[in-house]
């Protein structure tokens, strides 16, 4: 087992901490059962080992440090099945995560909800959670109705405490076109299962590229007292129409997230030339989804498979471009995900919160990744590997 049977204190030294202002102070952090206990600097490493005699010190000299990464559509159960069998993406190692200093991880169904299920996914999360990520899920599929495991996607929010909300898919050749009164059913749902379950309560919507576009959302809630931020539309980047109806989105007080592929930048651009509130705007990998691609006629023509590891390669290229600074793009993996999706203690380096942080060097590579207060790599090596990793 890679669980330690106790968690040592945790002190790391000579970093600048992002806040939650998105600046940088240069401050110690102390770390105790899997807590930040102290933000302060400098700490006496000598004073506080007379306390905490198995005190572990991580230095961060030189470098920036943030909180750790949440992935909020990451299929890590597996994905895919689009050109058949053989097409099905294989689960997720926890390693995948620690090298692009993800701590935490939000799993979903994809395209096949009939061979893959629910249950597998619940239990995949509980197996990653056992070897040190934070997870939660998502109930349903791109199809509506959805599929649960209770008999009912409120049962599934209300019941279980990993489900965080539902999946369901629009615009996509391969959804399943529900009407607005199913939609407006759905959120419906979603926002009184939350209520019920002291969760916010999410419907995450994949987003594909026919014209309709976000008209469905807008639809749906015309007329209703539901706030546009139940919704969170992903893959907005897939086209110029659907990003500038995201853009719009935001602007009315919705949200909206970027999948970190090859659009990513373009994206992030357009909302920031809009003058949209970009604490409403994540970045996803999709990883460990398949990643098809279909010709004018909608025939397969080729595939790839998603990976975390884009977050970080996007946000680096957003910030060696000069498109953002750092504490931005950081955020949309950090803050803006935990507050969008009712995260609490997550997403912050704040006293009581989990402490789950990335250590940077300069050049924005990762040095350290810290979860739940375990050190899970050091000096980019990782430190604890899945149970069935090599």
């Amino acid at each position: 087992m890679n669980e330690p049977l106790c968690l040592p204190p945790l002190l790391v030294k000579g970093g600048e901490l992002m806040t939650s202002a998105s600046t940088w102070i240069r401050r110690d952090l102390l770390s105790v059962s899997g807590k930040i206990v102290v933000i302060d600097g400098p700490i006496d490493e000598g004073s506080i080992g007379i306390c905490l005699p198995y005190l572990k010190v991580l230095d961060a000299g030189g470098c920036k440090v943030v909180p750790g990464f949440i992935d909020q559509h990451n299929h890590f159960n597996g994905a895919g099945g689009e050109g058949g069998p053989e097409f099905r993406t294989p689960p997720a190692e926890l390693s995948s995560f620690l090298k692009a200093g993800v701590t935490g991880a939000v799993g979903l169904l994809g395209t096949d909800g009939v061979s893959r299920s629910l249950e597998e996914l619940l239990a995949k999360a509980r197996g990653l959670e056992a070897e040190g990520l934070s997870t939660w899920i998502y109930t349903g599929s791109y199809r509506i109705p959805s599929p649960t495991m209770t008999g009912s996607t409120m049962r599934d929010m209300v019941l279980i405490d990993k489900v965080i909300g539902v999946k369901m898919a629009l615009s996509d050749h391969r959804c399943s076109h529900p009407s607005v009164q199913e939609i407006r059913r759905l959120v419906s749902d979603v926002r009184t299962a939350g209520m019920l379950s002291g969760k916010f309560g999410v419907v995450c919507v994949h987003m594909g590229s026919e014209s309709s576009g976000l008209g469905p959302i807008r639809e749906a809630l015309r007329g209703l007292e539901v706030p546009p931020g139940h919704f969170v539309p992903t893959h907005v980047g897939r086209t110029d129409d659907l990003l500038k109806e995201a853009v719009d989105l935001v602007l009315c007080g919705g949200r909206a997230d970027i999948t970190a592929d090859g659009r990513a930048l373009a994206a992030i651009e357009a909302f920031l030339r809009a003058g949209a509130d970009l604490s409403s705007v994540t970045l996803s990998s999709d990883g460990n989804g398949s990643l098809p691609r279909f010709d004018d006629r909608k025939r397969l023509i080729g595939m790839a498979m998603g990976s975390p590891r884009s977050l970080m390669e996007r946000m680096k290229s957003a910030v060696d471009a000069g498109l953002a600074p750092l504490e931005t793009v950081v955020a949309m993996v950090t803050s803006n995900v935990a507050d969008g999706l009712g995260l609490r203690g997550k997403g912050r380096l704040e006293r009581g919160y989990d402490s789950d942080l990335v250590v940077l060097t300069p050049d924005l590579s990762i040095r350290h990744v810290v979860s739940r207060g375990r050190v899970m790599m050091e000096d980019g090596e990782v430190a604890v590997k899945g149970v069935f990793e090599s």
